[in-house]
């Protein structure tokens, strides 16, 4: 009996099947990890992306402008998205953005990053924070950088905040093994009017590569200037569901704690 087992335990088959499984699926038992967020809060998110992600079981990242009209006009509707596993993210009280960059010109006084202090910076997400607590009386979400800003007057205004997150997302697009993950601004791939076909492709590329894949929506079927067709979203949605045996679809907040989970010693 002793001899069998010592057998089978050295058996060559066995030990690659082993360092294959561990290897291959290493995003929570998947071979990649694919978060869905959406930004701005606005009505296509309640009209188009949540039904569309409830039809198929799946959850996304909505990551919420406070002041934003959808937001006070639906907040019912955001508490029950919410409470069907749908994280809300921050995105900042006003979405400030740097407007001494090339090509904002559309960014009024109020809202330039660049003419914001740091304390005001981290005070208004924080009053975010507790806005997005009062409708879904969580404490653990994470944060998107508005326009992918990262630095107000060359200080990362996100140091004073890493407390407060799981992590923040950016906007850079790249495909990074857990390991590789930076939580203080974790790459996303911006969608505009893509086909369906160009986001499977880079759903297939995570797999292949065993990384975490996010993408970057605004609005979806209409409702923002930048914007990607209903269809082709949905038949995204579709191809991850058929393959969630393979691919973990889960909100930023759990991608981000599990990747901290597993790099803590």
């Amino acid at each position: 009996m002793l001899v069998l087992l010592l057998l089978l335990l050295a058996h060559p088959l066995r030990a690659q099947t082993t360092a294959g499984d561990s290897t291959s699926r290493p995003w929570n038992g998947k071979s990649c990890a694919v978060v869905l967020t959406y930004d701005d809060a606005i009505d296509a998110d309640l009209d188009n992306i949540i039904p569309a992600l409830d039809s198929l079981g799946l959850r996304g990242t909505f990551y919420i402008i406070g002041s934003a009209p959808a937001v006070s006009r639906r907040m019912s509707e955001w508490r029950a998205a919410a409470a069907r596993g749908h994280e809300l993210g921050n995105h900042a009280l006003f979405h400030p953005c740097d407007g001494s960059l090339p090509g904002r010109s559309w960014i009024t006084p109020d809202i330039d990053l660049s003419k914001y202090t740091v304390t005001r910076a981290v005070a208004e997400i924080r009053v975010n924070n507790t806005l997005l607590k009062a409708i879904d009386g969580k404490d653990r979400r994470t944060f998107a950088y508005p326009c992918g800003d990262l630095t107000i007057g060359g200080v990362r205004f996100y140091d004073g905040l890493r407390g407060d997150f799981a992590g923040a997302r950016g906007v850079t697009g790249i495909l990074r093994t857990p390991d590789k993950v930076d939580l203080d601004n974790i790459p996303a791939f911006a969608i505009e009017d893509r086909p369906a076909s160009y986001m499977i492709d880079l759903v297939r590329q995570a797999m292949e590569t065993h990384t975490l894949l996010v993408f970057l929506f605004h609005g979806v079927g209409g409702g923002h200037a930048i914007n990607e067709g209903r269809a082709e979203h949905l038949e995204l949605l579709r191809f991850l569901k058929a393959h969630e045996d393979q691919v973990w679809v889960a909100p930023m907040v759990e991608v981000a704690d599990w990747i901290r989970s597993i790099s803590s010693p």
